[in-house]
């Protein structure tokens, strides 16, 4: 097979080395909302699933100089990458890469350990026609075998008792993401991310924690985008890593 074409890109306002692949999915803000939303402590240990070449967990990394992070990705060329960016970046001492399925993972990465989860799932399910035809970015937005059921049962047996479990999706399949929750873990957040001011949401992120029966809140959520398309003040802290999102 030809050798993968990537580029040397950086995020959290140059403080990040990140490779990525040249061509289909590449990261964008997601992954880097996502991380700052984690409700984690210096210390903590926080797994990443379908972590890709590495961007949320890298810039979580970044904010907490004592978390250990495990990365878990499905592509092995992208796990291959964020073991290069864990590499360059000088965060071997405290981030791992483990090759593996959503679906499948091993007791090691089930065993109630982790005191927090992040996930980017798939946003679009797995009968959605419209998909794009490179099968890198087919993969990073269409549900594959792993449904959203299946990434939040795996976060969920990840993590300790009163550990938490934050995603960011469509705003669309919120009520699915509440439902597949419900009755395993309170406390859920909802932080709608609007692209500007009086437009719908598109992405939410939500947050819960396992075991607990705290009812629900609906945070204010934030504005990414100006009038002029141009982020945020509030927006911009968070993607270059100089604050954090309180849900």
């Amino acid at each position: 097979m030809p050798e993968l074409a990537t580029t040397d890109d950086h995020v959290l306002g140059g403080r990040i080395l990140l490779r990525q692949p040249a061509m289909g999915y590449r990261a964008a803000i997601d992954p880097l909302l996502l991380a700052g939303a984690v409700p984690a402590l210096r210390s903590d240990r926080i797994l990443d699933l379908g972590c890709g070449a590495g961007a949320g967990a890298l810039a979580l990394a970044a904010r907490l100089p004592d978390a250990r992070v495990t990365g878990v990705e499905l592509d092995p060329e992208l796990i291959d990458l964020f073991a290069e960016n864990i590499r360059a970046n000088g965060f071997g001492d405290r981030m791992g890469p483990v090759a593996g399925d959503v679906a499948a993972l091993g007791p090691d990465l089930r065993d109630a350990s982790f005191d927090h989860v992040m996930m980017n799932p798939p946003y679009r399910e797995a009968l959605d026609g419209d998909a794009s035809p490179e099968p890198r970015k087919k993969a990073a937005c269409v549900e594959g075998a792993a449904r959203l059921a299946d990434w939040v049962e795996a976060g969920l047996a990840a993590i300790r008792r009163k550990g938490s479990i934050t995603l960011i999706h469509r705003a669309d399949r919120l009520d699915d993401i509440v439902a597949l929750l419900h009755g395993r873990a309170g406390g859920v957040s909802v932080f709608p991310l609007w692209p500007k001011d009086g437009l719908p949401a598109k992405r939410v992120i939500v947050s819960a924690r396992k075991g607990l029966k705290s009812p629900a809140r609906l945070s204010p959520g934030l504005v990414l985008h100006r009038a002029d398309g141009s982020y945020t003040q509030e927006a911009c802290a968070i993607l270059q890593g100089t604050g954090a999102l309180t849900l």
